[in-house]
């Protein structure tokens, strides 16, 4: 079942509420101000449509009638906090889908998901996460906004550790997955993605709305390529358990309590 949530004066009210996540994740992370794409990112499909730009500072994802795109981080993870600023396409979007999640290789895969699901004649954006454990999904929330994500770059974060999942936007908890006795929870490995491609099958209007390729291309914009702050997971080895340790702060109390909304 799909859950609709609208944010408009409670973000407010929430952002108050959350005191809880400390300097790291707002603006001083630890990690290098400036990180090009090619540090931490591998373009992974797609490659005559994707431009880096601005001294790799920001890439750009295009989709036309041919192809969409998507990049890959070079590292793969096994708990962590992960961030990226994006702007998504304007216009007559319908049918087309940005994302920016994390995913594990091979069959009965795990994946943490932001997915924005274009829209046609200025209808709002929605942005649907789910949520998948051993190949199995079904756990999608959509969000309206409270801003236009189409007008303006904004912080879309995945805390994963043994304890929960948050989503969060503009450094506010949006939805909160817990690991709780009898639930499936994400455990495998996984590499940090970001793609633009068709999803008209189901995206926007259950499907009845097709993409107008006379609009495109749609364009998607990525930013700040150093929001990983994730333990390192050796890619021959599923063993993660090491990336539970409390060592990590992104695995401490304040990150085992997180509440949405």
């Amino acid at each position: 079942m799909i859950h609709t949530n609208i944010f408009g004066v409670f973000a407010v009210a929430l952002w108050l509420w959350i005191t809880m996540v400390d300097a790291r994740f707002i603006g001083g992370r630890g990690v290098e101000k400036y990180v090009t794409f090619s540090q931490n990112y591998v373009v992974k499909w797609g490659q005559g449509h994707i431009s880096t730009l601005h001294s790799g500072k920001e890439v750009d994802l295009y989709m036309d009638q041919s192809s969409g795109a998507g990049f890959e981080s070079k590292n793969i993870y096994g708990s962590g906090l992960f961030q990226m600023r994006i702007k998504v396409p304007g216009g007559n979007s319908g049918g087309v889908v940005t994302a920016f999640y994390l995913t594990s290789l091979g069959s009965n895969h795990d994946e943490i998901d932001f997915e924005f699901l274009g829209n046609n004649d200025g209808k709002p954006i929605t942005l649907q996460t789910n949520v998948f454990a051993n190949g199995e999904g079904n756990r999608e929330e959509r969000f309206l906004l409270w801003f236009n994500p189409i007008k303006h770059y904004h912080t879309y974060g995945i805390l994963w550790n043994p304890y929960q999942i948050v989503f969060y936007v503009d450094n506010i908890p949006i939805r909160v997955y817990k690991n709780e006795k009898g639930v499936n929870y994400p455990s495998k490995p996984m590499q940090v993605e970001a793609s633009l491609w068709n999803g008209d099958a189901w995206a926007t209007d259950g499907g009845r709305t097709k993409i107008n390729y006379a609009y495109s291309p749609f364009i998607a914009h990525f930013q700040d390529f150093s929001g990983l702050s994730g333990c390192y997971v050796d890619g021959r080895s599923d063993n993660v358990a090491t990336c539970g340790s409390s060592n990590y702060w992104w695995n401490g109390g304040k990150y085992q309590r997180l509440s949405g909304y």
